[in-house]
């Protein structure tokens, strides 16, 4: 983990699967009666575990930017696990589904059909890459798990290169390469062997000591480029070209990246689990950065926020490698479902050009961010890209000490109003709406977070 910015224990649990007394409280004077019932009963019946269960609340609806809880309270949700790009309950999606659902609802795995076949048309002719290839799997976990196979058959090599602090899934592949403590510890004993991390790039907080971008010299992606010298087999670089925590990239990062993979003959794979189709005001993250990766994946919000898909979309060059061998031998591979929820979301995407709108919604969300940091002392940062929003949370502006306590009054003001968003890194308060969202619903947010931010700043729990 990065020592200058460690993560505080996340406000839905501890570690154990258990909230804290004090948390415990705050979520009783929170949760209705109906709610309260739901989630002990949900407690006696899942496997507890840090982050999940036992959960916050309970809901019962969730449509467009809107969920309700059991007891009819309504949030506008700005978290969504970055699945609910569409919203939730889009009707041009749910439409097609229950169509799908007449005509084809599942496919044995050695049969194709035509709607597998649409999806992966669809992501080659919208892919970054060069007669790009595609495999479909259930879980972003599952695709990362795919990439990372591809990368070894491509290369012939078996070493990774990734960050700290990262996010890239929860199996053991996937949390290899991950660089969160959280996932990586807690006596799951030994993972991946190659897997070799650096410190990831945070202008703000840089890691590598430097003030600001003027000073850096780019270290972050000179510090790549030593490893894969010094390495001499590394098989891939993994990263998301836009941290959701979310951090953006200094200008040129990504390009000298690019370089320097090419150069030492490992593969670059881009994490757009979270942040790709449109989120970042691009339909790929990577265009923001005019860099083009050998594998992208996909995931989330590519099932419209509705049903679990996700994509490896790969530079056709790659497809040789792996004739011989099953890298993705999934029941659901090509279940017609599932493609339908892919293809209808990416031409809703499209038809309705939510990528623009991300850029548009997302520059009036900045503007009203940075006025908002002119007269809130504990807004350290504000930086994001589309609808990438993230606001940090400090003790002390010269200093840039994070102020995780302070980040967490403000998430729990803010959900006693009616929003919901998820602190990131313990102290990055992070607004990832549904790119859908009304403007009115975006301001209506804002103006909740400003009076959080104000109340917490006194303080108040």
């Amino acid at each position: 983990m990065n020592s200058l910015n460690p993560p505080a224990p996340d406000f839905l649990g501890e570690g154990d699967g258990n909230l804290s007394p004090a948390r415990e409280a705050w979520a009783g004077r929170y949760r209705g009666p109906q709610a309260t019932a739901l989630v002990a009963r949900d407690a006696a019946v899942f496997l507890p575990q840090a982050l999940s269960t036992p959960c916050l609340s309970a809901i019962r609806a969730a449509e467009g930017a809107w969920l309700t809880d059991a007891d009819g309270r309504r949030l506008l949700d700005f978290h969504g696990n970055a699945a609910h790009t569409l919203g939730y309950g889009h009707p041009r999606l749910l439409a097609a589904l229950r169509d799908q659902m007449t005509a084809l609802s599942f496919s044995p795995r050695r049969y194709t059909n035509e709607v597998a076949v649409l999806l992966g048309e669809r992501l080659r002719a919208v892919a970054p890459q060069e007669d790009a290839r595609i495999l479909l799997t259930t879980g972003g976990s599952d695709a990362i798990e795919v990439a990372l196979k591809l990368a070894r058959l491509a290369t012939g090599r078996f070493k990774t290169l990734s960050f700290w602090d990262a996010f890239h899934g929860a199996g053991f592949g996937a949390a290899s390469v991950g660089g969160e403590a959280h996932f990586r510890s807690h006596g799951l004993g030994p993972l991946l062997p190659g897997t070799a991390h650096v410190a990831p790039f945070a202008c703000y907080r840089c890691p590598y000591g430097h003030a600001d971008n003027a000073s850096c010299g780019l270290a972050c992606a000179a510090m790549i480029r030593y490893v894969l010298e010094r390495e001499g087999d590394v098989a891939a670089v993994i990263a998301e070209p836009a941290r959701a925590v979310p951090t953006l990239p200094p200008p040129g990062f990504w390009p000298l990246v690019r370089e320097a993979c090419t150069a030492h003959g490992a593969l670059l794979i881009f994490d757009e689990i979270p942040t790709g189709l449109g989120r970042t005001g691009h339909l790929f993250a990577s265009d923001a950065w005019n860099v083009v990766p050998d594998i992208t994946v996909l995931g989330k919000g590519l099932g419209g926020g509705v049903l679990p898909v996700a994509a490896v979309v790969a530079r056709g060059a790659l497809a040789g490698a792996v004739r011989a061998v099953s890298i993705g031998h999934y029941t659901h591979e090509k279940n017609p479902l599932l493609a339908r929820a892919a293809l209808t979301t990416l031409e809703i995407l499209l038809d309705e050009d939510l990528p623009a709108r991300a850029r548009a919604l997302g520059a009036h969300a900045l503007a009203r961010l940075d006025e908002m940091k002119a007269r809130h002392a504990l807004i350290g940062d504000v930086r994001g890209l589309g609808l990438l929003l993230g606001v940090e949370v400090v003790a002390d502006r010269e200093t840039r000490a994070p102020d995780p306590a302070a980040a967490e009054r403000v998430l729990y003001h803010a959900l006693a109003r009616g929003l919901s968003f998820k602190v990131s890194l313990g102290n990055v308060l992070t607004l990832m709406p549904p790119l859908t969202i009304d403007q009115a619903d975006l301001d209506r947010a804002l103006d909740i977070l400003d009076v959080s931010l104000a109340q917490a700043a006194g303080g108040n729990s």
